[in-house]
């Protein structure tokens, strides 16, 4: 193939090769070489060592586009295997898969909660930067910036009647109401003595569930704001809770080490789970749908009439393990190991197969529930993955970290 150089190129061209013969000692060659060229005698010094630079970044990119076809390679093949037309997965067994669909900026803080809003196709975040963040899942694009708290922002709720109230908990020690429609605060909660560590709605929606760094748990009326039960009993800073689907069940894990079961009704713990080394930062209770793939972890050969009816609770901790128990009995089932750093968070997929887990360590993990195993690790971010949330009828997952970067994951 025949190069097409301008004269201007070809002559520093010429100069170049005409300096590297001169520098390597070709005297003989590089008198042949000016004649030929019609090159003057006087060296350029323009072209010293010219010839090497130009060697060295072809070099260098070919290293970079060597580089770059590997990743394309792979990123292929990844697609490939995961699509549902060539594996015939179904939703239930659809998993995030890199790389991700979107990588959404503007928080000035680390991001401490992500959800999915679950009718309009919009992703809440909150963020240490004292804010809340509104963004379309779908496009990529920021929506809206609710400013209210004076701190830190903990964590949020949805209202489970179509998401028309958001709840949000903060370091300012208040508990916010939110309309979805207008986007205006109407309603500040205050009771608590310290920071207000997360957030959670019973099913109903009428009441709300928050805990604290002041080791209490409070239940408040929604529609009056008034704390109307307060939940004591844990010995630390509690750090998460979570409402069973049937209302009747909360559970709360803290600093302490342990997770607690609470009965609303009669406001009394059914049970203390202590097994975990270090502080407990996590739980999610398992949807009806894992109970089989759980009975199947817990003991393969159990006989139908001897399954556990559950319900099922996962926790994760600082001891970089998850641990996955009977609610009913206290006891636990399995252990999870694989994670490098604090398991920050916890999400079961609809379907009930899997269960997904993030992590300090940087990344989040796929686990298969039936055979306890994780089998599939994303490299989510650049730092601490805090947050995460799956979206509970469309295929996307959603994650946060210290690199103060939210991101959407295309799940196939």
């Amino acid at each position: 193939m025949k190069m097409v150089l301008s004269p201007k190129s070809r002559e520093e061209l010429h100069k170049a090769i005409a300096d590297y013969l001169s520098s390597q000692g070709f005297m003989s060659a590089l008198e042949s070489f000016k004649r030929e060229a019609n090159l003057t005698q006087e060296q350029d010094k323009t072209a010293a060592g010219l010839l090497e630079k130009k060697w060295t970044s072809v070099v260098r990119m070919q290293k970079k586009v060597f580089e770059l076809e590997s990743k394309i390679a792979a990123q292929e093949k990844e697609y490939i295997s995961g699509a549902p037309t060539r594996d015939k997965r179904l939703p239930s067994e659809w998993i995030p898969r890199p790389p991700e669909r979107y990588c959404l900026s503007g928080h000035r803080g680390p991001i401490t909660s992500v959800i999915f809003h679950p009718t309009y196709s919009m992703v809440v975040s909150t963020s240490e930067d004292a804010t809340i963040k509104l963004w379309d899942y779908e496009s990529g694009d920021f929506e809206k910036t609710l400013k209210g708290h004076t701190d830190v922002v903990q964590d949020l709720a949805l209202d489970p009647n179509g998401g028309k109230l958001l709840a949000s908990c903060s370091a300012d020690m208040t508990i916010k109401l939110w309309d979805f429609e207008s986007y205006e605060c109407v309603r500040t909660m205050r009771g608590h003595d310290h920071n207000v560590s997360s957030v959670a709605f019973l099913p109903s929606g009428d009441h709300l569930v928050s805990c604290s760094r002041d080791k209490t748990i409070k239940v408040w009326e929604v529609a009056s704001g008034y704390c109307v039960k307060t939940l004591t009993g844990h010995r630390e800073w509690v750090r998460r809770i979570s409402c069973h689907s049937d209302g009747l069940l909360l559970a709360s894990c803290s600093q302490d080490h342990s997770i607690r079961i609470w009965a609303l009704e009669a406001k009394e713990c059914r049970q203390e789970m202590r097994e975990h080394e270090n502080t407990v930062e996590c739980i999610a209770w398992a949807p009806e749908s894992a109970a089989e793939a759980i009975n199947q972890a817990a003991a393969p050969d159990n006989a139908s009439d001897k399954k556990r009816q559950g319900p099922f609770l996962a926790s994760g901790s600082r001891d970089k393990s998850i641990k996955i128990w009977d609610a009913s009995t206290g006891q636990c089932l399995l252990t999870l190991t694989g994670h490098d750093n604090w398991v920050r968070d916890l999400k079961f997929h609809p379907g009930g197969k899997y269960l997904l887990s993030a992590s300090d360590d940087k990344t989040v993990k796929v686990w298969d529930l039936k055979s306890r195993r994780c089998c599939k690790t994303l490299d989510a971010h650049d730092h601490f993955c805090t947050t995460m949330d799956f979206h509970p009828t469309a295929p996307y997952c959603v994650t946060g970290s210290v690199d103060e970067k939210v991101k959407i994951w295309e799940c196939r």
